[in-house]
């Protein structure tokens, strides 16, 4: 199933949006490509439909030091008894679902997050295409998951990529599992861009905030989406052309956003504030919040697995 919504409102921001990245799509060109065993890529994941009930898929959304909230969200909706037939994950909703398809889950997930270090995912670097490599978060990822590649977790698990020369969105469900993350994970400007093949990816997010639209195509009937994004500040303060790019960013991805939520069946939206992208400072609230917004919504969830049950 493909989904095609066409929003005015995103087209105009659409524009904007790309002044970030020409940098980088300048700066590509022709790169040699490392061959690599394992690359990630495409196709179908499989599923195995629980007790007769509806397939059941998390939605998580990108939002950086944010996603620590999916944690929180996570651990809450198993403890009820609410687990995915599987995961698709966008940037940070990536990493955090690609550690529980692997089975870390509860506490072991909650105390990864709390020691982590912005040091072991974060590598700097001079280049013209970004300023973070992003080898770092690649490691993190498959050594935690002991080094399994995607189909080979306990759940089964797509993560949402952007390929940077056409645009198109990219959801990879086989192959090494912290590349396709660390692809899934790259903001354009930022981090360099992730070389699969002969493509260029960056971060999930730039078409693909909340992934929605990947659960339901790879066959889920039930999406509890979370999203961990941060609203556009209406007071924000405008001093230059970073700002006014950062803004933009922010409103674009809020209305992307919103055109794919409408299609979940369960949105949960952890109250984190005014939390920034790269504040891992706040993890504990942002843990908390995810575990009192997914609280609050366990009776929608009950109500909608028994309504389309039947």
């Amino acid at each position: 199933m493909t989904h095609h919504t066409s929003i005015a409102s995103v087209r105009l921001l659409q524009p904007v949006f790309l002044l970030v990245i020409a940098a980088s799509l300048l700066a590509c060109g022709a790169r040699p490509v490392k061959p690599v065993e394992n690359l990630p890529s495409t196709g179908p994941i499989p599923l195995v439909r629980a007790n007769g009930r509806p397939l059941i898929a998390f939605a998580l959304g990108s939002g950086a030091a944010r996603g620590f909230a999916h944690v929180g969200v996570l651990n809450a909706l198993r403890d009820a008894g609410i687990t995915p037939d599987f995961i698709v994950g966008t940037s940070s909703g990536g990493v955090v679902g690609a550690l529980y398809a692997a089975g870390i889950q509860g506490d072991q997930l909650t105390n990864i997050a709390m020691e982590l270090e912005r040091e072991q995912i974060i590598d700097y670097t001079t280049s013209r295409l970004g300023f973070i490599t992003g080898d770092s978060l690649q490691m993190f990822v498959n050594k935690q998951l002991n080094y399994r590649l995607l189909q080979e977790l306990d759940i089964p698990l797509a993560v949402v990529s952007t390929e940077l020369q056409s645009g198109q969105k990219t959801v990879f469900t086989k192959g090494d599992s912290g590349l396709a993350v660390r692809a899934a994970s790259s903001f354009p400007g930022l981090f360099i861009p992730v070389t699969i093949g002969d493509h260029d990816y960056v971060d999930g997010g730039v078409v693909s905030p909340v992934p929605v639209d990947a659960a339901l195509d790879l066959g889920a009937e039930i999406v509890i989406a979370v999203d961990v994004a941060k609203a556009p500040p209406r007071d924000s303060i405008i001093n230059g052309w970073i700002d006014v790019l950062h803004q933009s960013y922010l409103i674009m991805a809020r209305a992307l956003s919103q055109v794919e939520i409408n299609r979940a069946d369960v949105v949960i939206r952890p109250d984190i504030g005014e939390m920034s992208w790269l504040d891992f400072k706040q993890r504990r609230e942002a843990i908390n919040a995810g575990e009192v917004a997914a609280r609050q919504v366990i009776p929608q969830i009950v109500e909608a697995v028994k309504r389309k049950s039947q």
